[in-house]
């Protein structure tokens, strides 16, 4: 009996483990806050990417993008601030593949919006 538990409960982790990106069909973003101020509103890259409510050290959900980069136009609005980190141009630069992706975004005390990338 007890073997037959041991067989039961392997095959019970192996068929129901499955990694968070087995089922993701397109690039999927989310944002971190590292910065010590909260994020009212971030959007990221297109209009309407928006990313709402993101506390210090906090993620926000994922949203999905037809197309994205290691980096983005970014725009953070807390309170009465705006912070925008544009991008030249993306010269030399691969689209991600679809999967999970993190931007990790800190406002320095210049006022300047800093990009870490993640992959997930």
């Amino acid at each position: 009996m007890y073997k037959y538990c041991v067989y039961l409960f392997a095959f019970l982790v192996l068929f129901a483990c499955d990694d968070r990106d087995d089922n993701v069909n397109e690039v999927n973003i989310r944002i971190r806050n590292i910065s010590n101020i909260n994020f009212d509103r971030v959007q990221v890259g297109e209009p309407d990417k928006i990313h709402e409510n993101v506390g210090t050290d906090e993620f926000s959900d994922y949203l999905q993008y037809e197309e994205a980069y290691r980096y983005a136009f970014i725009e953070i609005q807390s309170g009465a601030e705006i912070y925008v980190l544009q991008p030249i141009d993306f010269v030399g630069e691969t689209a991600l593949p679809i999967g999970l992706y993190t931007y990790e975004l800190d406002v320095n005390e210049e006022g300047e919006v800093l990009l870490e990338f993640k992959v997930d």
